[in-house]
Formats: structure tokens, C-alpha cells, sequence
């Protein structure tokens, strides 16, 4: 099989060393290719030197001490927090006061936050932070640039956000290291962040006044997550394509059913896009192979139709993702420039909420897509001649061979898993905090629900990838006229590196964990 030359291309692309680049952090937009990259090595942050920068930063933080010095009284500042704002501190603890906060905090469970998901957290802090309306001092945010240089990363509890007033709880523990306290991943050990900081010569900060509710009181949990999970879910617009593509193939599909003035129609950018790549994967002859059959069934048919929704809704969800991600989300807003303090509510993660409970809804649509496809292939009733559960066992041995017939229950477990998981979260609010956080946005919750989808919708993914790789194999043995089109014959050629055909029955855990390895290292370049 000859691989085309943008395959090739994106393969030699991919095995060659890469140097990684460098993201700077000032007040300028970043993206969320900047957070993914940083989050998974291919990126390095660095602080800006510009002079303009770090004086903006600054005045913020004297703006706080000229308040100070003036008894001005400044929530979290002067005050107590949370409901307990009507507390006035005394002065002489005034310096005390951050370190309680994240203290009392230190209330996570769960899982940790993986490596790549912490990064992305402190990427996404120090953003915020950068934009000069928290009333920190640069020092605080060069202790987190080193602790991304040194990748010396904080071990945060995934479970204990309400997503407001932002992610209080697994912040503290960002807020607990940059102080020598808590414990950080180094090198992939468990060690205590003192001895960590002490290692690469970082002497931990003494927060100042507002600098524990400003690392704290923000979206960067569930924005760093919605980061993470919308570039899977870009990448999986593409592949659940290409399966689509090579499974119609594979059930001698009726390639017209994509066709360019058909779509024309019914304009919908993101659905316009998934049919015009099938159109690359699939051209049409002059009449379909099988003259039997004007359609097909809704699964293979309607796959723009429902690949494209989860393709349409990426371009709202990357602007709310990208304007959370570049706002200044604490509370209260520093406005050193106008000598204000502004208390507000921007804590609040309703649009990260709103975009992650949409996304984990689209992907399980896509997830639910593919096993529906997978039935059809499996089932000689349905499959157009393929042998029963797409077994390459022939003759005598073809009877005690049962193919993927245990794939196919698997797949639809992790489908029946991934739907399960639609319920929005940001529906249940709950009050808290002696109801002054009485209504909260879930945003942090709904973000790990759709990773959660994501990662089941890629088991689905690499199931099919199996299955359509065994499909087009039999479709080919069956019928010598059958030639896929170049790409899918490239693909194939990427796939016969990892997956044998199965002609005996064999244990595919292994295939299926090699895949799954694939699609997290997006390792196929899928449509220019």
C-alpha cells in the first residue's frame, strides 16, 4: 500500500526529535494549544521580562499596600472570608490570614490530579494571575513559573470543588506548595514540597495579603481540564470519521449518501466538514457497488449528522473556554490603575460548566454512534456477507472461533458507561459556605465527567479501530474488486503495525491498550 504524502509526511513528523517551544506569559492572549502544550512537555513557560509587564503586576501589589496603610478594609484582605466577611481582621494578623485559607482548605479527596492535568492547572493559574488584576507580586508568579521549569508538581485531590467561589479547595494545594508545605510529584516520586523546593534552590513564599485568595479563588481546575478535553475531543471529530469512512467501506456502504450538493442543503459548517472528509475517504462511483440498497441505516448514513453536532459545538466551546481561560476570574478585582477594589462574582465557572456538560453530551452521541456501528458489523444479519463477528477463521476451525463477539459486549458497556455519565452537572447547585456561595456552577465536576466520557468514548474508539480494521480485511478477502482509497489504505498500513488480523481467537487487551496509546499521542494525522 502506498501511504500518501501529507501520511508520510505527518509520520516522519512525528518520530523526529522536537525542540519544545516556549510560552511566554504576560498579559497577552494564550490558547488552548498553548495550556496542552505546556501540560504535555512539548511547551516550556517562561515569565516575561518586559518592564511594562512586571510594572503592571506591581502597581497592583502597591495599590494593596497603600490600602493597608490607609485602613482601607478589603474582603479577604482585612476581612474574614466567605460568609465570614463581616469579620474584621486585626492588623498584626493580617499576614497570617492566606495561610489559613489554604489550610482550612486542605480538604480534597479522590484521585490526583494526573501530571498533564497539573501542569495544565498551574498554566492556567498563572494566566489569570499574569493579567495584572489579582494584586499579587511578581515573585508569586516566578514561584510558579519555576515550579513549571522544575516540574515539580503539586499532588491535588480531584474531588472537592463546587466550582465557586472557583475551585477553593484543590487550588490550596498549589497555594500550600508555593509555600513549602504539602507534597509534590518529582520525577514521578512522591516527595514533601519542602525538600522538593529546597532540591532545586526555591526558598518558599510567604503570601502576602491577598496573594492565598488570588491563587485560590479562580477557574483554573475546571478551565485547565476543559482545556485538556477539548483538544481530545477536536481529535476525535477526526477519527470517529476516518472509522466511519473505513466501516462503510466495510459493510459495502453506499458512498453517495455524502454527497456534496446533498449536504449543500443543510449548512452546517461542522457537518459540511465531516462529509466532505468521508467524500476524501470514500469517492463515489457512478452507481453504488451494491445496487440492493439506496440507504443505509442511520448509523453509517447519519454520521455527518451526528459527528458534525460534536464538530459545530467546538467552535463556542473553544471561545468560552479560551475567554475563561484569559480573564481575570478572582474575586475581588484589583484595579490599581483606577484605584478601585471591585467585588464581584468572577469566580463563577458557568461557562466552563455549560461548555463541558455540552461536550461530554456530543461525545457520548459519538461514542453511542460507533457501537451501533460495530453491532452492524459484527452481525451477519446486517453486515452484507462479512463472516459472524468478523472471525478470519476458516473451514473446520471457523467453528470454535467466535471473533469479536466479546469486543462488541465490551464496547457497548463502555458506551451504556459513557451515556450514563450525560446527566449535567451544573443543574445541581447546591448552597453552601452558610449560603453565601448559594448558588455554584458544578463547572469543576462537569469537567472530570467529560473527561470521563472522553476516555470511555476512546476505549469505544479503539474497539472499532479492531473492528474496521478487521472488516475491510475480510471485505477484501471476500471480494478482489474491493480497493479502499488511498487514505484508508494508509491507514490500514498504521494499523497493521499495532493490531495482527485476527484469524484465532486471541486476548485483545493488549491491541486495545496499544490503541488506546495511539489515540492519547493523537499519533495519526487524520484529513489536511
Amino acid at each position: 500500500m502506498t501511504m500518501p504524502p501529507t501520511e508520510l509526511k505527518a509520520r516522519a513528523a512525528a518520530t523526529a526529535v522536537k525542540l519544545p517551544r516556549t510560552v511566554c506569559f504576560d498579559r497577552e492572549r494564550l490558547t488552548i494549544e498553548d495550556i496542552v502544550a505546556i501540560a504535555s512537555g512539548s511547551a516550556h513557560a517562561t515569565l516575561s521580562d518586559a518592564p511594562e509587564f512586571r510594572a503592571a503586576i506591581q502597581r497592583g501589589a502597591d495599590f494593596l499596600d497603600l490600602l493597608l496603610r490607609e485602613d482601607g478594609t478589603i474582603y479577604g484582605v482585612t476581612t474574614g472570608y466567605g460568609d465570614s466577611c463581616t469579620v474584621n481582621v486585626p492588623a498584626e494578623l493580617i499576614p497570617e490570614l492566606p495561610h489559613h485559607l489554604y489550610t482550612y482548605h486542605g480538604c480534597g479527596l479522590g484521585e490526583h490530579f494526573t501530571p498533564v492535568q497539573t501542569r495544565a492547572i498551574l498554566a492556567v493559574r498563572l494566566t489569570s494571575l499574569c493579567k495584572g488584576y489579582s494584586g499579587v507580586s511578581v515573585g508569586l508568579l516566578e514561584q510558579i513559573a519555576r515550579l513549571l521549569k522544575e516540574d515539580l508538581l503539586p499532588l491535588i485531590p480531584a474531588e472537592g470543588s463546587v466550582g465557586a467561589s472557583g475551585d477553593l479547595t484543590p487550588l490550596s494545594y498549589l497555594a500550600a506548595v508555593l509555600c513549602g508545605e504539602r507534597e509534590v510529584w518529582r520525577d514521578g516520586v512522591k516527595v514533601s514540597a519542602a525538600e522538593a523546593l529546597a532540591a532545586v534552590g526555591i526558598t518558599p513564599l510567604r503570601l502576602r495579603p491577598k496573594e492565598g485568595l488570588a491563587i485560590m479563588n479562580g477557574t483554573a481546575v475546571m478551565t485547565a481540564l476543559a482545556c485538556l478535553a477539548y483538544d481530545r475531543a477536536e481529535y476525535l471529530v477526526r477519527l470517529a470519521t476516518r472509522i466511519t469512512a473505513m466501516s462503510s467501506f466495510a459493510l459495502d456502504g453506499n458512498a453517495h449518501h455524502f454527497d456534496e450538493a446533498l449536504f449543500a442543503v443543510k449548512p452546517h459548517a461542522g457537518q459540511q466538514q465531516v462529509a466532505a472528509w468521508l467524500r476524501q475517504d470514500l469517492p463515489t462511483p457512478d452507481a453504488p457497488r451494491n445496487q440492493q440498497r439506496l440507504q443505509d441505516r442511520y448509523s453509517i448514513r447519519c454520521a455527518p449528522h451526528v459527528i458534525g453536532v460534536l464538530a459545530d459545538a467546538l467552535t463556542w466551546m473553544r471561545q468560552s473556554i479560551e475567554n475563561e481561560l484569559n480573564s481575570a476570574n478572582d474575586n475581588p478585582i484589583i484595579d490599581a490603575d483606577n484605584q478601585r477594589v471591585l467585588h464581584g462574582g468572577h469566580f463563577y465557572g458557568g461557562h466552563i460548566a455549560f461548555a463541558m456538560d455540552s461536550m461530554k453530551n456530543a461525545v457520548a452521541n459519538v461514542a453511542d454512534l460507533l457501537d451501533r456501528q460495530m453491532a452492524l458489523l459484527v452481525d451477519s444479519r446486517y453486515n452484507h456477507g462479512l463472516p459472524p463477528n468478523l472471525s478470519g477463521a476458516e473451514g473446520p476451525r471457523a467453528s470454535i472461533n467466535h471473533g469479536l463477539k466479546a469486543l462488541q459486549i465490551s464496547a457497548s458497556a463502555w458506551t451504556a458507561e459513557a451515556l450514563k455519565l450525560t446527566m449535567p452537572a451544573s443543574v445541581f447547585s447546591r448552597s453552601t459556605e452558610c449560603h453565601n456561595q448559594d448558588k455554584v456552577s458544578m463547572g469543576t465536576i462537569a469537567a472530570r465527567d467529560c473527561l470521563r466520557v472522553l476516555q470511555l468514548t476512546e476505549q469505544v474508539i479503539a474497539a472499532l479501530l479492531i473492528s474496521v480494521r478487521q472488516g475491510v480485511w475480510l471485505r477484501c478477502r471476500m471480494d478482489a474488486s474491493a480497493q479502499p482509497q488511498q487514505n484508508l489504505q494508509a491507514m490500514l498500513g498504521m494499523l497493521a503495525e499495532d493490531i495482527a488480523v485476527i484469524n484465532e481467537d486471541r486476548m485483545l487487551e493488549p491491541d486495545l491498550r496499544l490503541l488506546l496509546e495511539r489515540i492519547n499521542a493523537q499519533a495519526w494525522t487524520l484529513y489536511a
